[in-house]
Protein backbone atom coordinates (compact mmCIF):
# COMPACT_ATOMS: atom_id res chain seq x y z
CA UNK A 1 0.00 0.00 0.00
CA UNK A 2 1.14 3.69 -0.90
CA UNK A 3 2.08 5.98 1.90
CA UNK A 4 -0.37 8.69 1.85
CA UNK A 5 1.00 11.92 0.70
CA UNK A 6 1.33 14.24 3.44
CA UNK A 7 3.34 11.08 5.23
CA UNK A 8 5.69 10.98 2.46
CA UNK A 9 6.22 14.92 2.51
CA UNK A 10 6.72 15.20 6.46
CA UNK A 11 9.65 12.22 5.77
CA UNK A 12 10.96 14.36 3.00
CA UNK A 13 11.08 17.55 5.31
CA UNK A 14 12.60 15.74 8.32
CA UNK A 15 15.83 17.46 9.35
CA UNK A 16 17.30 14.14 11.31
CA UNK A 17 16.89 11.82 7.58
CA UNK A 18 18.48 15.25 5.37
CA UNK A 19 21.10 16.36 7.95
CA UNK A 20 22.34 13.54 10.05
CA UNK A 21 26.48 13.62 8.23
CA UNK A 22 26.23 17.41 8.65
CA UNK A 23 25.11 16.74 12.43
CA UNK A 24 27.17 14.14 13.03
CA UNK A 25 30.78 15.75 11.56
CA UNK A 26 29.46 19.21 13.63
CA UNK A 27 29.02 16.85 16.72
CA UNK A 28 32.27 15.37 16.14
CA UNK A 29 33.84 18.36 15.52
CA UNK A 30 32.54 20.09 18.55
CA UNK A 31 33.37 16.86 20.99
CA UNK A 32 37.59 17.15 19.37
CA UNK A 33 37.75 20.84 20.66
CA UNK A 34 36.24 20.25 23.56
CA UNK A 35 38.17 17.04 24.40
CA UNK A 36 41.00 18.92 23.58
CA UNK A 37 40.42 21.70 25.74
CA UNK A 38 39.71 19.88 28.94
CA UNK A 39 43.06 17.57 28.19
CA UNK A 40 44.86 21.25 27.89
CA UNK A 41 43.90 22.27 31.30
CA UNK A 42 44.25 19.09 32.78
CA UNK A 43 47.81 19.30 31.92
CA UNK A 44 48.03 22.75 33.04
CA UNK A 45 46.72 21.96 36.31
CA UNK A 46 49.24 18.73 36.91
CA UNK A 47 51.87 20.93 35.85
CA UNK A 48 51.02 23.46 38.37
CA UNK A 49 51.86 21.05 41.00
CA UNK A 50 55.36 21.10 40.49
CA UNK A 51 56.08 24.57 39.24
CA UNK A 52 56.94 27.53 41.30
CA UNK A 53 55.06 30.97 39.80
CA UNK A 54 59.12 32.75 39.98
CA UNK A 55 62.36 31.90 39.05
CA UNK A 56 65.06 30.95 41.42
CA UNK A 57 68.20 32.33 39.89
CA UNK A 58 71.11 29.89 39.09
CA UNK A 59 74.35 30.78 40.02
CA UNK A 60 76.99 31.92 37.61
CA UNK A 61 80.85 31.57 37.54
CA UNK A 62 82.34 34.87 38.62
CA UNK A 63 84.73 35.95 35.76
CA UNK A 64 86.77 37.27 38.61
CA UNK A 65 89.88 36.10 38.81
CA UNK A 66 89.96 33.33 36.57
CA UNK A 67 91.57 34.99 33.76
CA UNK A 68 94.50 31.76 33.82
CA UNK A 69 91.45 28.86 33.68
CA UNK A 70 89.90 30.74 31.39
CA UNK A 71 92.90 31.54 28.99
CA UNK A 72 93.95 27.57 29.97
CA UNK A 73 90.05 26.37 28.49
CA UNK A 74 89.76 28.96 25.48
CA UNK A 75 93.40 27.03 24.28
CA UNK A 76 91.63 23.49 24.63
CA UNK A 77 88.48 24.66 22.52
CA UNK A 78 90.78 26.11 20.03
CA UNK A 79 93.02 23.21 19.85
CA UNK A 80 89.77 20.64 19.64
CA UNK A 81 88.64 23.15 16.76
CA UNK A 82 91.53 22.78 14.77
CA UNK A 83 92.09 19.02 15.12
CA UNK A 84 88.56 18.86 14.18
CA UNK A 85 89.34 20.10 10.56
CA UNK A 86 91.77 17.35 10.39
CA UNK A 87 91.63 13.76 9.54
CA UNK A 88 93.09 12.69 12.88
CA UNK A 89 91.48 11.60 15.92
CA UNK A 90 91.01 14.17 18.35
CA UNK A 91 88.86 14.31 21.92
CA UNK A 92 87.95 17.08 24.27
CA UNK A 93 87.36 16.85 27.88
CA UNK A 94 85.44 19.13 29.77
CA UNK A 95 85.03 18.99 33.45
CA UNK A 96 81.80 20.92 35.82
CA UNK A 97 84.31 23.70 35.90
CA UNK A 98 85.29 23.96 32.60
CA UNK A 99 81.08 23.86 31.59
CA UNK A 100 79.99 26.62 34.19
CA UNK A 101 83.09 28.61 33.05
CA UNK A 102 82.21 28.61 29.24
CA UNK A 103 78.35 29.47 30.01
CA UNK A 104 79.89 32.57 32.11
CA UNK A 105 82.68 33.16 29.52
CA UNK A 106 81.29 32.97 26.11
CA UNK A 107 78.64 35.09 24.41
CA UNK A 108 77.17 32.50 22.86
CA UNK A 109 76.03 30.72 25.56
CA UNK A 110 74.62 33.69 27.31
CA UNK A 111 71.00 32.05 27.00
CA UNK A 112 72.05 29.43 29.94
CA UNK A 113 73.18 32.00 32.09
CA UNK A 114 71.44 31.87 35.58
CA UNK A 115 68.56 29.22 33.82
CA UNK A 116 71.37 26.00 33.79
CA UNK A 117 74.55 25.19 35.59
CA UNK A 118 75.87 21.58 36.23
CA UNK A 119 76.54 20.94 39.50
CA UNK A 120 78.13 17.66 39.77
CA UNK A 121 79.00 14.41 37.50
CA UNK A 122 78.61 11.08 39.18
CA UNK A 123 79.47 7.80 36.80
CA UNK A 124 77.73 8.34 33.97
CA UNK A 125 75.22 11.09 34.97
CA UNK A 126 74.99 14.36 35.37
CA UNK A 127 73.10 17.05 37.63
CA UNK A 128 72.28 20.02 36.44
CA UNK A 129 70.42 22.96 38.27
CA UNK A 130 67.72 24.47 35.85
CA UNK A 131 65.19 27.65 36.44
CA UNK A 132 63.23 27.22 32.96
CA UNK A 133 60.24 28.96 32.01
CA UNK A 134 57.27 27.19 30.89
CA UNK A 135 53.58 28.38 29.33
CA UNK A 136 51.00 28.58 32.08
CA UNK A 137 47.13 27.81 31.80
CA UNK A 138 46.05 30.82 29.18
CA UNK A 139 43.72 33.14 30.16
CA UNK A 140 41.91 36.40 29.07
CA UNK A 141 44.36 38.78 28.21
CA UNK A 142 44.50 42.02 30.59
CA UNK A 143 43.93 45.68 29.20
CA UNK A 144 47.90 46.47 29.05
CA UNK A 145 47.98 43.27 27.09
CA UNK A 146 48.48 43.11 22.67
CA UNK A 147 46.32 40.01 22.03
CA UNK A 148 43.29 38.59 23.30
CA UNK A 149 44.89 35.36 24.57
CA UNK A 150 47.85 35.46 27.07
CA UNK A 151 49.00 33.22 30.24
CA UNK A 152 51.43 33.71 33.18
CA UNK A 153 54.89 32.08 32.98
CA UNK A 154 55.14 28.88 35.27
CA UNK A 155 59.08 27.82 35.91
CA UNK A 156 60.26 24.66 36.56
CA UNK A 157 62.86 25.12 39.36
CA UNK A 158 64.78 22.08 40.40
CA UNK A 159 67.84 19.34 39.14
CA UNK A 160 68.06 17.49 36.00
CA UNK A 161 69.14 14.13 36.39
CA UNK A 162 70.46 13.48 32.71
CA UNK A 163 73.26 11.46 29.99
CA UNK A 164 74.31 13.23 27.56
CA UNK A 165 74.40 11.53 23.80
CA UNK A 166 74.03 12.27 20.15
CA UNK A 167 70.72 12.70 18.22
CA UNK A 168 71.64 13.27 14.76
CA UNK A 169 74.12 16.20 14.43
CA UNK A 170 73.58 17.88 17.92
CA UNK A 171 74.31 17.01 21.67
CA UNK A 172 70.87 16.04 23.30
CA UNK A 173 70.46 15.22 27.60
CA UNK A 174 68.39 11.97 28.01
CA UNK A 175 66.47 12.96 31.54
CA UNK A 176 66.68 10.01 33.84
CA UNK A 177 64.76 12.39 36.23
CA UNK A 178 63.51 15.80 37.61
CA UNK A 179 64.26 16.67 41.20
CA UNK A 180 61.70 19.12 42.64
CA UNK A 181 61.83 19.82 46.17
CA UNK A 182 58.68 18.66 47.77
CA UNK A 183 56.85 17.68 44.89
CA UNK A 184 57.00 14.67 42.39
CA UNK A 185 57.28 15.26 38.72
CA UNK A 186 55.01 12.97 36.68
CA UNK A 187 56.79 10.41 34.56
CA UNK A 188 54.68 11.19 31.34
CA UNK A 189 56.36 14.97 31.62
CA UNK A 190 60.12 13.98 32.01
CA UNK A 191 59.14 11.44 28.80
CA UNK A 192 57.71 14.14 26.57
CA UNK A 193 60.74 16.38 27.71
CA UNK A 194 63.25 13.96 26.90
CA UNK A 195 65.73 14.13 25.38
CA UNK A 196 66.01 17.69 25.90
CA UNK A 197 67.77 19.11 23.01
CA UNK A 198 69.68 21.73 25.00
CA UNK A 199 72.46 22.58 21.95
CA UNK A 200 69.48 22.87 19.17
CA UNK A 201 69.26 25.83 19.20
CA UNK A 202 73.32 25.87 18.17
CA UNK A 203 72.88 24.13 14.78
CA UNK A 204 72.68 27.07 12.71
CA UNK A 205 75.45 28.58 14.57
CA UNK A 206 78.63 29.08 12.52
CA UNK A 207 81.37 27.31 14.78
CA UNK A 208 79.37 24.66 17.39
CA UNK A 209 77.39 23.87 14.65
CA UNK A 210 79.62 22.55 12.03
CA UNK A 211 81.88 20.95 15.46
CA UNK A 212 78.66 19.30 16.62
CA UNK A 213 77.97 18.09 12.97
CA UNK A 214 81.90 16.11 13.00
CA UNK A 215 81.54 14.13 16.61
CA UNK A 216 80.70 10.61 16.94
CA UNK A 217 80.77 9.64 20.17
CA UNK A 218 80.07 11.03 23.82
CA UNK A 219 80.39 9.77 26.73
CA UNK A 220 80.51 10.80 30.68
CA UNK A 221 83.59 9.44 32.47
CA UNK A 222 86.02 10.18 35.52
CA UNK A 223 83.87 13.54 36.37
CA UNK A 224 84.07 14.61 32.65
CA UNK A 225 82.02 14.83 29.20
CA UNK A 226 84.76 13.90 26.56
CA UNK A 227 83.81 14.30 23.20
CA UNK A 228 85.34 12.50 20.56
CA UNK A 229 85.53 12.23 16.70
CA UNK A 230 87.11 9.11 14.74
CA UNK A 231 88.05 9.48 10.99
CA UNK A 232 85.61 7.02 9.54
CA UNK A 233 83.17 6.22 12.89
CA UNK A 234 79.47 6.88 12.39
CA UNK A 235 77.93 8.01 14.65
CA UNK A 236 75.26 5.93 16.59
CA UNK A 237 72.20 7.95 17.41
CA UNK A 238 71.39 6.38 21.18
CA UNK A 239 68.17 8.13 21.43
CA UNK A 240 65.58 6.92 18.42
CA UNK A 241 62.80 8.68 16.53
CA UNK A 242 60.36 6.55 18.49
CA UNK A 243 61.91 8.03 21.66
CA UNK A 244 62.02 11.46 20.41
CA UNK A 245 58.06 11.42 18.98
CA UNK A 246 57.06 9.59 22.55
CA UNK A 247 55.36 12.40 23.68
CA UNK A 248 53.35 13.70 21.06
CA UNK A 249 52.75 10.28 19.60
CA UNK A 250 51.03 9.21 23.35
CA UNK A 251 48.90 12.32 23.02
CA UNK A 252 47.28 11.95 19.53
CA UNK A 253 46.82 8.59 20.30
CA UNK A 254 44.39 9.07 23.07
CA UNK A 255 43.05 11.43 21.01
CA UNK A 256 42.77 9.25 18.18
CA UNK A 257 40.98 6.47 20.48
CA UNK A 258 38.67 9.78 21.47
CA UNK A 259 37.54 10.44 18.18
CA UNK A 260 37.37 6.56 16.99
CA UNK A 261 35.09 6.32 19.77
CA UNK A 262 33.23 9.01 18.90
CA UNK A 263 33.07 8.22 14.66
CA UNK A 264 31.71 4.96 16.13
CA UNK A 265 28.72 6.22 17.83
CA UNK A 266 28.24 8.92 15.05
CA UNK A 267 28.34 6.57 12.17
CA UNK A 268 25.74 4.46 14.01
CA UNK A 269 23.70 7.37 14.14
CA UNK A 270 24.14 8.27 10.31
CA UNK A 271 23.07 4.60 9.60
CA UNK A 272 19.72 4.98 12.06
CA UNK A 273 18.95 7.71 10.06
CA UNK A 274 19.75 6.11 6.78
CA UNK A 275 17.28 2.98 7.09
CA UNK A 276 14.82 5.42 8.65
CA UNK A 277 15.23 7.41 5.34
CA UNK A 278 14.75 4.33 3.34
CA UNK A 279 11.95 3.32 4.96
CA UNK A 280 10.16 6.45 4.59
CA UNK A 281 11.24 7.46 0.93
Amino acid sequence: MNQPEAVRQTSARSPFAGCAILIAALAVMIFLIGFSVVTLFRQYNEIAKFTGEKPIPIEVTSLERVDAQQMELSGRLERFQQNLSGDAETSLALSVDDLNLAIAAYERFKDLRGTFRVIGIEGEIMRIAISFPLNGKPRFAREEEKSWIASDSRYLNGTLVARPHLLKREVVLSLDNIEIPGATVPREFIDQMSPYRITERYLTDTLIGPAMAKLTHIEVTGGKIVLTRKPGENPADLITNEQVDAGSTRLFTTLGIAAATFLTFAGIIVFIGARVKARNP
